[in-house]
């Protein structure tokens, strides 16, 4: 397996990270978007990262080819939870299935102590067991279950809410 890097995203980054984004949205795995979103309305999350507080990292080979990214996001935007962030990890077409997860989950979990972080939040479709299973080999547990919260091609689908504490 190849050694990843990750660096800070910078704004030229954002097409291609939107680009990764929306290719998930048709398996109705990943996310609650229904449709493809555009460069200019992911511009305010794109913003609301900072690299010293909630990094909006790109996932790299030693080629320097993208092979993701992965952000972390403040939780219900109040101060008292300052320290707990929701994890979001998004693989390239290409990259999915090779084990890279895994990685980016163990670095993510790493760094997050240096970042004031204290507790990551996986907020994971009750249907994605893949995910799910990812996030519970790297120690995180099952903290919420809400049923039937969210409607996808008139099916709908429960949001697990998995939690670690990281220091």
């Amino acid at each position: 397996m190849s050694q990843l890097i990750f660096r800070d995203a910078r704004q030229a980054d954002l097409p291609l990270i939107v680009a990764i984004y929306n290719t998930t949205i048709a398996s109705r795995m990943v996310t609650a978007d229904t449709s493809p979103v555009s460069v200019e309305s992911r511009q305010k999350w794109f913003d609301e990262h900072s690299p010293s507080k909630r990094p909006l990292w790109l996932v790299e080979d030693e080629n320097s080819n993208i092979l993701g990214w992965v952000s972390f996001q403040s939780f219900y935007g109040r101060p008292a939870y300052d320290a707990t962030v929701e994890i979001s990890i998004y693989l390239d077409e290409q990259q999915r299935g090779r084990g890279l997860g895994k990685q980016i989950l163990q670095y993510c979990i790493k760094q997050a102590p240096a970042l004031g972080i204290h507790t990551l939040l996986g907020f994971i479709f009750a249907h994605n067991v893949p995910s799910i299973t990812l996030f519970e080999k790297m120690g995180f547990q099952e903290w919420a279950n809400l049923p039937n919260i969210a409607t996808l091609d008139h099916v709908e689908r429960s949001l697990k809410i998995m939690g670690k504490r990281v220091s």
